[in-house]
């Protein structure tokens, strides 16, 4: 570890989402230029700064000096004052207006901005609203260093600033030091961590009640995290005992205390295994209120006429222009006779030629039919491919983006009387519940789906669970139509259903790429050279597809050489080498390719949504992304939210289909080699499939047909409520 004074001149890069910057720094001793690397809230050219690290070397860059910690001393003189507030340090600051402060104020310019900013509308230019902004950007810069040192003095990683700034802005170091397990509620994911280390810090003992109630919300959220929608009361108590040292009943005595203020759900289940478990209680309502509806939909009788199958070719399907296999047509006259029910089958099992079969055939007998999908991308898959207004889940029960509620519920019912939801495997346990309150109890609901996909990304397994309870009619559709059977991706996609070995074509070793195939290359760093490689030259050229736009990488994972992170910098610099980028606070450049990773309903951009950055305007701290035609525009430090997508997870490809996919797959991916993300992924390809790695790796996938289990009850609530009505 090195002390290094000097002052910074030159800002490389900086990520304002995690403050991640390389920059360059004049050493007082020497006047040399040093490579700086690390994390720096806000760094401003002119800082004079003591940093504390270590050299490293950089295979591309040369010698760094990576930042362990540092100290800001900010400048005295007229001339570093003047650099330091033209640099952009401070909203609202302009080279202009920065000249006429120091004029009128000198050397105390920056003792004036920071404890009597009043005084700062005695300058020509500077108003009320102007000197408040300049005061309160430049409190905020002061707390993100002070913020980051007082991090670091606790041995807490200074990356974490940026979320902890963003969530408590310059209350942050007040709540950390006053009432640090407010973190757990508010950052879910690193709370309790950052929380408990500052308690233990300041003395605070382990089995203090605020620390254990932290404790057992932060094991819920990981549970919730991971999908699942309860944990065993047995294993909460176990696991705040060994990873935390709580005593256990400390534990059971502060789960009773949650569970008598309805901070927590306990429940009993009997079946398969007795046992008692712990539900978050909006989830457990979720599960115990899907059950409920379902089960009073399917009470209340059907009161459609019988209709005989020529009726159906005669006025239905002719018209349509389209057959129906004898297995559709028996779905089709089926379901006349259900309020509930799901439809499941593989790629080219005419699921979406039934969905527009169904919605004839409803509105033929007077009903008003909606389609729907939980994701944008997937309603406009389902627009195009039905010809027919599709809508997400979210606009089509009316989210309020202002309120954050649903317009429609129990109390104001969806007025249609047919809904029919596609991509149903998509669909978590919240999601459906808000779904279920709105649908009137005489309305017929059909899920649509492949229950073989990845289970979705929120908490919940509804689709399977609805499957798994045997109480909602199941309509499967398995064979395959004649022209899907002549596509080797869908051949491919069922064998990996039955866990078969695939076929690939001997064109793989010729310079003719035929539409799924395999080039084996067990070296994770050659594969990933390999995936730059076939995007750009054979896919793109032999195909005809354009390759940002037509091609996705899907990767089981995000770190290693074959991850996104990794494969995204190769890409970003072979695709778009040239995308103009105007300031150094901006990871993005023009004409790259990007996904949004979490809802915003006010920007009306959902998680997965992938756009092209269309302009990056330093002046204006802001970038703008093309969504299918409708501009984005995002505030930098609102980058957060976005990352590079040419390369994505698997589970993030869910409800979308791409021209062209490229899956990397090795044994680095061993945790996540499973049967369903291959056939997720797959499944993804509309005209070509490449898979790029090992035999062993794509054997492994293979044969682990035994995802994790997700502990959810709704096939169990499903099966007391029939049992509870007879």
């Amino acid at each position: 570890m090195i002390n290094i004074e000097g002052q910074l001149e030159h800002i490389i890069y900086h990520n304002p989402s995690n403050h991640f910057t390389v920059a360059r720094l004049r050493v007082r001793s020497t006047h040399s230029l040093i490579s700086i690397t690390g994390t720096m809230p806000n760094p401003t050219i002119g800082e004079n700064l003591t940093i504390h690290g270590q050299w490293q070397s950089h295979p591309k860059y040369g010698q760094q000096l990576q930042i362990q910690s540092f100290e800001s001393v900010l400048p005295s003189s007229i001339n570093g004052i003047r650099t330091y507030l033209t640099s952009g340090a401070v909203k609202g600051v302009g080279s202009k207006t920065a000249k006429r402060i120091i004029e009128q104020f000198g050397s105390q310019t920056l003792h004036i901005i920071e404890n009597d900013p009043h005084k700062l509308i005695q300058i020509k230019g500077i108003g009320l609203k102007t000197a408040e902004t300049i005061a309160q950007d430049w409190k905020k810069n002061q707390v993100a260093r002070q913020l980051m040192t007082f991090l670091q003095a606790n041995g807490i990683q200074p990356a974490y600033s940026a979320r902890i700034l963003k969530a408590y802005g310059t209350d942050a170091l007040s709540v950390l030091k006053d009432e640090p397990y407010r973190l757990v509620s508010d950052l879910a994911d690193i709370g309790f961590i950052i929380a408990d280390t500052l308690a233990q810090n300041q003395g605070l003992a382990s089995d203090d009640p605020h620390r254990v109630k932290a404790c057992l919300l932060y094991l819920m959220d990981q549970t919730v995290a991971d999908g699942n929608l309860w944990q065993e009361e047995d294993r909460l108590q176990q696991t705040c005992f060994e990873q935390f040292h709580i005593d256990p009943e400390q534990t059971a005595d502060m789960l009773n205390q949650m569970v008598d203020h309805q901070e927590l759900v306990r429940h009993q289940f009997e079946a398969p295994v007795s046992s008692t478990v712990i539900y978050p209680p909006l989830l457990y309502e979720a599960e115990t209120a899907i059950a409920r509806r379902l089960h009073a939909m399917q009470t209340v009788p059907m009161n459609f006429p019988a209709i005989a199958t020529k009726f159906i070719d005669d006025h239905i399907l002719n018209q349509m222009a389209i057959q129906l296999s004898p297995p559709q047509m028996n779905i089709l006259v089926n379901l006349l006779h259900h309020r509930v029910a799901v439809i499941t089958g593989g790629p080219g099992t005419g699921k979406t030629t039934l969905i527009r079969a169904i919605t004839v055939l409803f509105e033929k007998l007077g009903c008003k039919t909606v389609l729907a999908t939980p994701t944008g991308r997937a309603a406009r898959r389902l627009a195009q491919v039905t010809n027919r207004k599709t809508f997400t889940l979210h606009r089509l029960l009316g989210f309020n983006f202002a309120s954050g509620y649903f317009e429609y519920d129990e109390n104001n019912p969806l007025s249609a009387d047919v809904i029919i939801i596609d991509e149903a495997s998509m669909m978590d346990a919240l999601l459906t519940y808000y779904l279920v309150k709105a649908v009137r109890l005489k309305a017929v609901l059909i899920f649509v789906g492949d229950v073989f996909q990845l289970p979705p990304v929120g908490p919940g397994n509804i689709l399977a669970d609805m499957i798994k309870s045997g109480l909602i009619p199941i309509f499967e559709l398995s064979q395959i139509f004649r022209q899907a059977s002549e596509s080797n991706i869908i051949v491919n996609a069922h064998r990996i259903r039955n866990g078969e070995s695939l076929q690939f074509d001997d064109a793989a070793q010729q310079n003719n790429l035929p539409e799924f195939y395999f080039i084996q290359d067990s070296d994770p760093i050659n594969a990933a050279k390999h995936v730059v490689e076939i995007c750009i030259q054979q896919i793109s050229s032999q195909h005809n597809l354009h390759p940002v736009y037509d091609i996705q990488v899907l990767t089981p994972m995000h770190r290693g050489a074959v991850g996104t992170i990794n494969l995204n910098h190769l890409m970003q610099a072979t695709l778009n080498p040239r995308g103009s980028t105007s300031t150094s606070k901006s990871r993005f450049r023009t004409g790259d390719k990007v996904m949004h990773l979490k809802n915003n309903y006010q920007k009306e951009v959902f998680n997965g949504d992938i756009g092209i950055v269309q302009t990056v305007d330093g002046d204006k701290s802001e970038l703008s992304v093309d969504y299918d035609g409708r501009m984005v525009f995002y505030e930098f430090d609102e980058l957060e939210e976005l990352s590079l997508a040419y390369a994505i997870s698997v589970h993030k490809s869910q409800g979308s289909e791409y021209p062209a996919v490229i899956m990397p797959l090795t044994t680095q991916h061993y945790p996540l080699l499973q049967r369903n993300l291959l056939y997720t992924a797959i499944t993804r390809a509309k005209k070509v499939a490449v898979l790029i790695g090992s035999p062993k790796a794509l054997e492994i996938a293979l044969t682990n047909d035994k995802p994790h289990q997700r502990q959810t009850g709704l096939a169990q609530f499903l099966q007391s409520n029939i049992a509870a009505s007879k």
